[in-house]
């Protein structure tokens, strides 16, 4: 894990996946911090084999991208996480 919630919070849970595992996150979190809570690194890079955790954490860097299941790209650090969510982080191949 990269992020440790340290504060406990008030909120509903959210429940999503994260490259088909269960997870699960607060209300009000953005992917970023969801993902990071349940892994050691938000994706892999597209051109190589390096794992990526975002940089700006204001969605100026392009590092955060990753996809739901229907393609679509977010920006993790700007986007909230969402009940049901199915967040795609590693790239396709081909």
């Amino acid at each position: 894990m990269q992020f440790v919630r340290l504060k406990p919070r008030s909120g509903a849970t959210i429940s999503f996946t994260i490259d088909g595992k269960p997870a699960r996150a607060q209300a009000g979190d953005t992917l970023m911090a969801a993902i990071l809570l349940h892994a050691p690194a938000l994706r892999r890079f597209e051109f190589g084999d390096e794992k990526r955790a975002g940089f700006c954490l204001m969605g100026a860097c392009q590092d955060c991208w990753v996809s739901v299941t229907d393609g679509t790209r977010l920006r993790a650090c700007t986007t909230l996480v969402a009940e049901g969510m199915h967040v795609v982080t590693e790239p396709r191949s081909g």
